[in-house]
């Protein structure tokens, strides 16, 4: 190292070390921090979350929002709280469109006869029961569907075909997802009679990937789709073909889903009370709904799992929290409906009382980070924090959360939000897709999840950290 760089490194460490010696922990903070560790470790050792996880997915398996299986799953859920000893355990109900999956069939009939892998998108509408037969406008990209003018794509199926990057922190999945969720109402726009989009996966898989799309209040939904990726692929290379060039594509479509009026969805809430502060409250959650290809078990059954059993440890102290753990499992997630639902019925004033939320949503590997919000990775709460989760190992992210989930994040106006982040490189290779089944969840890597929230949670819950708080100017 150089002189002048080894000066600066001595520099910062005789500060820092009087800056630690200015700081130094209180007895309550040494306690917290033992208490967050033991906790920590004893999730490491085996925590209840897997349990949890394979009784849920195995009993009930798939929990499509608004269907008896996901109702099913909140009775499950409220017997299972109670038997673990969570106190007003309850069920919050909520209006949801009813919508069940049909028919799913496609089939290129020019240039080439070919049989494709397609699943329904949650929300769309249905063709006829004998199906649609229509030409392909074929775009690489979402922008350059966008780029067309209005009625341009009239009598047409549209089909893009532009692939999903992976990514760690899952940013690949947060740039595409706006063209499955929105893509079908904007083809639509254009005079699209069908819509189908290459399946938001980092998989090589033949199994489609399903998932919301949406559609402005008034406009009649059409049938879209996802396509498999290596059927979206497959088109590309037909329409890339010299040989085949001049001959257009053209698609037989059958895509039969149905609407059910009066539908409704569950979120499921219990509660560890606080000692001292009970009506201030840390709310930690994931969804309970699943798409219905697979059993839920990475999306979001860890998720659900993992906070419940975090929930269950400090359930399990010789002493309460000063303040309330408040565990929520959500309905409806997957079709956007759960996170508007709960925040309704909570008032401002009652809001003003929730401490922090975060939700676990993406899947059952590891936390590797913690952001938290705006100025709290400085305090001594980060601090704690970022020792009890260094072992895993993880950090305290330096930049402050940007969500925290989206059942929370309605809740954000009142509500300071906090991001666990797990490891997501693999997430969307199962993603919303028939694999998404128990097998492919590690226990002892969820466990290290578990280790994280548990942490996280605790440490929110029995120390005076006010996140609420603006904070001060540097």
């Amino acid at each position: 190292m150089p002189a002048k760089m080894f000066a600066l490194a001595a520099s910062a460490l005789i500060a820092g070390a009087g800056l630690a010696k200015a700081q130094a922990p209180t007895p309550d903070r040494v306690q917290l921090q033992a208490n967050a560790a033991a906790l920590r470790d004893q999730a490491l050792k085996g925590s209840p979350a897997y349990p949890f996880l394979r009784d849920l997915t195995t009993e009930i398996g798939e929990r499509l929002a608004g269907s008896q299986k996901e109702h099913l799953a909140a009775q499950w859920a409220v017997a299972r709280l109670k038997a673990m000893g969570f106190q007003n355990v309850h069920i919050e109900s909520f209006p949801v469109p009813g919508w069940t999956r049909g028919e799913e069939r496609a089939e290129l009939i020019s240039p080439s006869v070919q049989k494709l892998m397609v699943t329904s998108l949650g929300n769309a509408g249905a063709t006829p029961p004998e199906g649609i037969e229509a030409p392909v406008a074929l775009f690489h990209t979402y922008a350059d569907m966008l780029a067309q003018p209005v009625g341009s794509l009239s009598g047409k199926i549209v089909i893009v075909t532009q692939p999903m990057v992976r990514a760690q922190d899952g940013s690949g999945y947060g740039a595409l997802a706006v063209m499955r969720f929105l893509g079908a109402a904007e083809a639509e726009k254009r005079g699209a009679v069908a819509y189908l989009v290459r399946s938001l996966s980092t998989s090589d898989s033949r199994l489609p990937h399903t998932g919301a799309t949406d559609f402005p209040p008034g406009m009649a939904p059409i049938p879209a789709g996802a396509l498999s990726v290596p059927d979206a692929e497959q088109i590309d290379r037909l329409s890339a073909d010299p040989s085949l060039k001049g001959q257009p594509l053209r698609m037989h479509l059958v895509l039969t889903p149905t609407f059910k009026p009066g539908a409704t969805a569950d979120t499921v809430v219990a509660d560890v009370v606080g000692r001292e502060r009970p009506d201030e409250v840390v709310l930690i959650g994931g969804h309970l709904d699943s798409w219905d290809l697979g059993t839920g078990a990475i999306d979001d059954g860890a998720g659900a799992a993992i906070t419940t059993a975090a929930a269950k440890l400090i359930l399990d102290m010789p002493r309460a929290p000063r303040r309330t753990v408040r565990l929520a499992l959500f309905g409806a997630e997957e079709i956007n409906f759960a996170g508007p639902a709960f925040a309704a019925v909570r008032s401002a004033a009652e809001q003003s009382h929730y401490v922090i939320a975060a939700e676990c949503d993406f899947g059952a590997e590891p936390v590797y980070g913690v952001a938290l919000p705006t100025g709290a990775a400085k305090t001594p709460y980060g601090a704690m924090l970022a020792e009890a989760i260094a072992p895993l190992p993880a950090y305290v992210d330096r930049a402050p959360a940007r969500g925290g989930g989206e059942d929370v994040e309605p809740l954000s106006p009142h509500v300071p939000l906090a991001e666990l982040q797990q490891d997501g490189t693999h997430y969307f290779d199962i993603h919303h897709s028939a694999d998404d089944t128990l097998d492919k969840v590690d226990p002892h890597r969820m466990d290290k999840a578990v280790a994280a929230w548990v942490a996280f949670t605790y440490l929110a819950a029995d120390s005076d950290v006010d996140f609420r708080a603006k904070p001060s100017s540097p």
